[in-house]
């Protein structure tokens, strides 16, 4: 990072940080600690500005504290984004949650569960907080025919077989089982519904529950294509969505961003690092695409 007063080099901000890992990251600012007597991350922030400042700052935090700075946002202040509180929680791991959980205290002093409850109600709340709960089982070797068959009439009997959805039965089944279990539930789910588990969401119930019930269901389906999705929807008009766009790539790009671009291109016919290159400019567009990689 170069000297203030020596003018600003974002191209090699930009090729240190946005190349290394996360852990490589905490070393140079260890390192340009010791060296320049004062604190990188501060550097940063008084040298650079913009989407390419938020860019940055982002990768100086862990996956976990960015996460929880993430949802500790959305859920601070005025009204609740909750749009970005239901793709934070319904998109993350069991173990991922756990560590979001743990980060969450120590950053904010505050419990996760406590905050989301808070700010949230009704069925809304009761999905959230059963997520947070992180009561999500591990995948088994063992795949359970009868179990996989009970949970999927269970969803049905719950649901579309009756006036109403009786909405715990299905955050028990969907928070509770381990991913692979529940795609074969899914799949299970047709010889029972007239309707998949998407529509039969959509049928069933509406607002932030569904909106949630969704996400929950496309990232047990295909993670990484639930993610090319948003990153389409961020780019969809003229520019970007920048907030959705720099929260994704971000937060994924330790994770799965690699799968997330196979997915997007095979979905869309166009690379991911095509459609940034499009849709941003200038500095901002270059961490980007170096956070996504060469194109495959």
């Amino acid at each position: 990072v170069s000297d203030m007063n020596k003018g600003v080099d974002e191209q090699t901000i930009i090729d240190i940080l946005t190349k290394r890992t996360y852990s490589q990251r905490r070393e140079i600012a260890f390192a340009y600690e010791r060296r320049a007597k004062k604190d990188m991350v501060s550097a940063l922030k008084g040298a650079l500005s913009g989407s390419l400042e938020t860019v940055i700052l982002g990768l100086m935090k862990s996956p976990s504290q960015y996460d929880a700075s993430e949802i500790r946002g959305s859920i601070k202040g005025l009204g609740t984004d909750e749009e970005t509180l239901i793709e934070m929680l319904c998109s993350r791991s069991n173990s991922e949650l756990v560590e979001i959980k743990k980060v969450y205290k120590e950053l904010f002093k505050k419990e996760l569960e406590k905050d989301v409850a808070g700010d949230t109600s009704g069925n809304f709340a009761k999905l959230l907080v059963a997520l947070v709960k992180a009561k999500r089982a591990a995948a088994s070797a063992i795949v359970d025919y009868d179990k996989i068959d009970q949970d999927a009439r269970a969803l049905y009997e719950s649901g579309v077989k009756i006036k109403g959805t009786d909405v715990p039965t299905w955050i028990s089944i969907m928070t509770e089982r381990s991913v692979p279990h529940l795609q074969k539930v899914f799949d299970r789910y047709k010889s029972y519904s007239p309707y998949d588990m998407q529509e039969s969401i959509r049928k069933e119930v509406k607002g932030d529950v569904q909106s949630s019930f969704l996400v929950l269901a496309q990232c047990i389906e295909n993670k990484q294509l639930f993610f090319a999705n948003r990153l389409h929807d961020a780019m969809k008009s003229k520019g970007a969505k920048e907030k959705l766009l720099t929260r994704i790539v971000v937060s994924r790009c330790e994770v799965d961003l690699r799968k997330v671009c196979n997915e997007y291109k095979a979905h869309f016919g166009q690379s991911l690092q095509q459609t940034i290159s499009e849709h941003t400019k200038g500095d901002y567009q270059k961490a980007l695409l170096s956070l996504c990689g060469p194109e495959e």
